[in-house]
């Protein structure tokens, strides 16, 4: 069918219509090209790209994503690239999942929550995730937690607000505890 088979004054609406159906077609497009089947992705949008293996990798200060990692583990890594660089704010993330700010359990509330993985309801501080799911080292994700501090390894890359860039959240390779901020109970969801 194309604009010369409708009536003159529909002609206009008929491309328009095409137009919004293209763009669409194209919008639905995945951006996962990656290079050589599965490393990291062409383009600059590290949200839909992926890495061989079952480690994330940082880009730009943003992790990428696993291929290997289950759905979950991916959308906590994506949705914590959503908040890194936000500035540190005590209590920031508790009242609300999108804040101007993120303390240290907001940031890993975020990840592991609603935006991210869906592995807590809501948002707790520090000291309840001392007592989250089950003891010890998860496959993919591990929460270090005491009264005072926590931060997340997910995809072997440690999200946190200290020993990483600026003073917000955001992500670090360094995975040992500081002695500063220790000792931590050492957390994991049973699927994760």
């Amino acid at each position: 069918m194309t604009a010369s088979d409708f009536p003159k004054r529909s002609r206009k609406r008929f491309a328009t219509l095409t137009s919004l159906v293209a763009c669409a077609a194209i919008a639905v497009v995945p951006a996962t090209a990656s290079a050589g089947g599965g490393g990291v992705g062409t383009g600059d949008d590290s949200n839909q790209t992926t890495v061989a293996g079952d480690t994330a990798k940082l880009k730009n200060g943003k992790a990428i994503p696993p291929e290997s990692a289950p759905a979950r583990v991916k959308r906590a890594i994506r949705a914590a690239n959503d908040i890194r660089n936000k500035p540190y704010r005590m209590g920031g993330g508790h009242g609300k999942w999108k804040d101007s700010g993120y303390d240290c359990s907001g940031a890993v509330s975020y990840a592991l929550g609603k935006p991210g993985a869906r592995l807590v309801k809501s948002p707790m501080p520090s000291g309840s995730y001392m007592n989250w799911k089950k003891r010890g080292k998860g496959k993919w994700i591990t929460v270090y937690a005491n009264e005072g501090h926590m931060y997340a390894v997910i995809a072997g890359l440690r999200w946190d607000t200290s020993q990483t860039k600026g003073d917000g959240p955001g992500w670090s390779r360094n995975l040992r505890a500081g002695k500063a901020n220790g000792p931590f109970e050492v957390r994991h969801h049973p699927k994760f």
